[in-house]
């Protein structure tokens, strides 16, 4: 005779059920995942072969949003604007000839905005030969001055505002900017305007490439040992966190506990992309469709390269935090996040 109880709830056993399975997928070595619900009824973290649930790990390009905490935190003490021009605050020896369209430069003209919403203009430094080579093995540094350098060798697609095409190098410019209107490193802003104030005391920026405490994460059955790069880009990937600590980051990003959270709709203005990923761009923030039937709908918050995600679910009040620690992992994360939805859909939260 068929049970006819329906699903288990969405509790801490069927979770780790789930993330032991997921870490026997091709190319899945170490997984974790924390999820909540708005009230926090549901807050259950779990994982799976290498990693454990406080794991340190590249969060990547999750670091974006990050950045753009930051950037609203200045934006409302009235020490930028987000239609400010970078030429404004960085020098003109830095930033001169990154955008030359058809020997017009438009370097000095590019907007924050802009470069948060990846509607710049500027060549991707790192598409290419750069993950090319960090793949093969090939670990190197690259600093602001070099990304910049490599930059002006590359060819601009349109003018700044004309389109969107994903491009680290938009969020290089964003850390100098942040340093240079604080006063301050990156990482030291970031502690101020967001470690400190959220108490995330395993969180911070790598810096030293002898630090061994993050797990490796991978590129198909490669493990990648890249500490040159990865100490060398913070505003553009660099920082470090537990899935606990990311969860706490992406509450109060949506909250309103780091900016008015009426900024929010700052963020929101959509540009479908098709690289690295096929998901929406904003301003320093993705909107990730879980179904190509359904584009509107979705995932709000940023993928890392690392295999890192941090995501809120408007639509059921749910939070996703973690890392799957693989360069070409989102689809695996994409259909967990999506199985724990639709079981949080049919169960609702725990009693």
């Amino acid at each position: 005779m068929k049970d006819k109880a329906g699903p288990s709830p969405l509790d801490q056993m069927l979770m780790d059920r789930w993330m032991a399975a997921m870490a026997r997928r091709r190319n899945i070595f170490g997984a974790v995942i924390c999820a909540e619900n708005q009230d926090r009824s549901l807050s259950i973290i779990s994982s799976g072969g290498e990693m454990e649930p406080e794991t340190p790990y590249f969060i990547a390009s999750v670091t974006k949003l990050y950045v753009t905490a930051v950037l609203l935190q200045l934006r409302s003490r009235q020490r930028l604007r987000l239609d400010d021009r970078i030429g404004e605050y960085l020098p003109e020896k830095l930033i001169k000839g990154i955008h030359v369209y058809r020997s017009i430069d438009y370097s000095r003209e590019i907007t924050i905005k802009q470069l948060m919403s990846n509607t710049s203009g500027l060549p991707d430094y790192f598409s290419g030969r750069v993950f090319a080579d960090l793949i093969a093995g090939k670990d190197q540094s690259w600093p602001l001055e070099k990304t910049l350098e490599a930059v002006r060798q590359l060819r601009p697609k349109f003018p700044p505002g004309m389109k969107a095409q994903y491009s680290d190098t938009n969020y290089q410019l964003l850390g100098k900017l942040i340093e240079t209107i604080t006063g301050q490193p990156i990482e030291a802003a970031f502690k101020e305007y967001i470690f400190d104030r959220l108490n995330l005391t395993q969180t911070y920026v790598y810096k030293d490439p002898l630090d061994g405490r993050p797990a490796s994460f991978y590129y198909r059955q490669t493990r990648l040992h890249i500490p040159l790069y990865m100490s060398s880009i913070a505003p553009e990937g660099g920082i470090v966190s537990t899935a606990r600590e990311t969860m706490t980051f992406l509450r109060a990003f949506f909250h309103g506990d780091l900016f008015p959270q009426t900024d929010l709709k700052d963020l929101m203005e959509w540009r479908f992309l098709w690289t690295p990923g096929t998901f929406f761009y904003g301003s320093g923030i993705v909107r990730q469709p879980l179904s190509l039937l359904n584009m509107k709908d979705g995932l709000i918050g940023h993928w890392g390269q690392s295999g890192a995600f941090a995501f809120h679910h408007p639509d059921t009040g749910l939070y996703f935090t973690g890392t799957v620690n693989q360069a070409i992992g989102q689809s695996a994360a994409v259909y967990k996040i999506a199985r724990i939805i639709r079981h949080y859909k049919k169960t609702g939260s725990p009693a």
